[in-house]
């Protein structure tokens, strides 16, 4: 079988922690190799995300790595023999990769939680929002281009809008919801827009407002993505080619403290939605 020449996000979270479990074991590859009985360069190109690995084969390494989390195995063993074909593979060779790996990474995802600043998180946003955002963002593109991000951005909000959506909590600061990506009928509509996605079970808005007394996170927005078991989870951080997935145990625990001190200091779901109305009602 042919090595991948560009494996997915997905491909090199399950060849990561296949290399974490080994290490965890204390084995090289070479002793990895010798109890599943192939090549120590074919552990490298599974641990590489260059080659997959079948069930029998996953299961038999964590059986000789000594691992006793059941749910995790179980929950590699889906990522290694899941062929699902997404939605999002329409854009290969359209978008970058990484936001086709985002996609990815949220149609898996069990949650997610965000905290934004300075723009109306993705998933809420409306078609002139994020119209207006990107133009303004990538002035160089052609309508054409714009509509493509556009569109890529519309459909991943299936996650908050299909029959089984997941759970989804966000902390907007003021200042996003203040600022006109747009013009006025767009701001409104926008506002509404979070107003009528906020009274779904499922999802939670909370605000902070300028007006709280010492908060300094005001740099820290982020997007935290639940896996099928914690050890899984994925953070999600703006780089300056795209989305940036940071996965190791001390930096998750970083962030999921961090979502809760911001939440703790923010306006309750339904204030939030109080105060969200009072800026609709001053457009």
């Amino acid at each position: 079988m042919a090595l991948r020449s560009e494996p997915t996000a997905r491909q090199m979270r399950l060849a990561v922690e296949l290399r974490r479990l080994r290490d965890s074991a204390g084995l090289a590859t070479r002793e990895a190799a010798a109890l599943l009985g192939v090549s120590a360069p074919q552990i490298s190109q599974i641990e590489a995300a260059l080659a997959g690995v079948s069930e029998k084969r996953l299961r038999r390494l964590a059986a000789n790595y000594a691992c006793p989390d059941a749910e995790l195995i179980n929950a590699l063993v889906v990522m290694a023999t899941d062929r699902t074909r997404g939605w999002w593979e329409d854009y290969r060779g359209i978008l970058p990769t990484q936001f086709l790996d985002l996609s990815e990474l949220e149609h898996y995802a069990s949650y997610r939680r965000d905290v934004d600043f300075l723009h109306v998180p993705g998933l809420l946003q409306t078609e002139n929002y994020a119209r207006s955002l990107f133009s303004y963002v990538n002035p160089e593109f052609p309508d054409s281009e714009v509509e493509r991000w556009v569109e890529h951005r519309m459909k991943r909000q299936i996650i908050i809008e299909h029959p089984d959506p997941i759970p989804y909590e966000t902390v907007i600061h003021e200042a996003a919801l203040r600022i006109r990506t747009g013009d006025r009928a767009t701001a409104r509509t926008q506002l509404a827009r979070i107003l009528e996605l906020s009274e779904a079970d499922h999802v939670t808005v909370r605000v902070i407002p300028f007006e709280l007394d010492g908060f300094g996170g005001a740099g820290s927005t982020m997007v935290y993505v639940g896996g099928p078991v914690s050890k899984l989870d994925t953070v999600v951080r703006d780089g300056p080619n795209g989305p940036v997935f940071i996965d190791a145990e001390a930096q998750l625990s970083r962030y999921r403290t961090l979502f809760r001190r911001v939440e703790a200091v923010s306006l309750e779901p339904e204030r939030s939605r109080d105060f969200i109305y009072r800026l609709v009602k001053e457009l």
